[in-house]
């Protein structure tokens, strides 16, 4: 697998051909993984990663359990595809405009219905939880257009700026990292602080308690060094 197409110029695909199916073979997990979790119905949601200039992503219309190595999907920084046959995501301009404008190295974006149910009741999501803090502050939504323009694209960035995810009104979620795994975990994230919001804000003459963003930023520089230490 990873083949060079025909039109693809030497020196194209930064990174070896391993590197590249070490990375596809993580994608595709991550894509499986979107459904078995309940993020996405069927082939909605997209998942990309970068290696050097390539970046690889899922292919349009594919169920993730029928992708196998041999359809490795890549394309470089401007959209022009250099690897693979099958087309890329219809959303292809909204993983690039991530990359070309952060360090990120993964884009994990779904239909999550929690989080897709709050991007169409308001204009943010209301700080529920310190885990916000994990995705730079409270987490905006980007106000609505066509799935797959650049228009959608655009307004996704001005919604992620200070910020390592996004709601996008009545279409789902938009999250990055610097791996696959943390992608993945800062959409199922928001995804659960979308579902507390909805739960605790359903009780009757009730008002959830909310966290200030100094709250926010004192657990988000706390969240940075979480976990184990290599």
């Amino acid at each position: 697998m990873g083949e060079r197409r025909r039109d693809q110029p030497e020196g194209a695909m930064s990174g070896t051909a391993q590197d590249t199916a070490a990375v596809w073979e993580a994608l595709v997990a991550t894509a499986r993984r979107t459904v078995a979790d309940g993020l996405v119905v069927g082939t909605s949601g997209n998942v990309s990663a970068r290696v050097g200039d390539l970046v690889l992503v899922t292919p349009s219309g594919v169920p993730y359990d029928r992708l196998t190595p041999d359809d490795v999907t890549g394309v470089d920084l401007t959209g022009h595809q250099v690897l693979g046959t099958l087309v890329p995501t219809s959303e292809l301009p909204l993983h690039l405009a991530v990359y070309r404008t952060t360090e990120a190295r993964a884009v994990v974006h779904t239909h999550a219905v929690h989080a897709t149910a709050v991007s169409t009741l308001v204009p943010e999501l209301p700080p529920v939880h310190y885990m916000a803090g994990a995705l730079g502050g409270t987490v905006r939504v980007a106000p609505y257009a066509l799935y797959g323009s650049d228009e959608l694209a655009a307004n996704m960035l001005r919604a992620l700026d200070g910020r390592a995810g996004c709601l996008l009104r009545n279409h789902g979620t938009v999250t990055y990292g610097a791996t696959l795994d943390q992608a993945y975990d800062r959409t199922a994230q928001l995804e659960w602080m979308c579902r507390l919001w909805l739960t605790a804000s359903s009780v009757p003459g009730l008002t959830p308690s909310l966290l200030t963003e100094a709250q926010l930023a004192e657990a988000g520089a706390r969240l940075k060094g979480y976990g184990q230490r290599r």
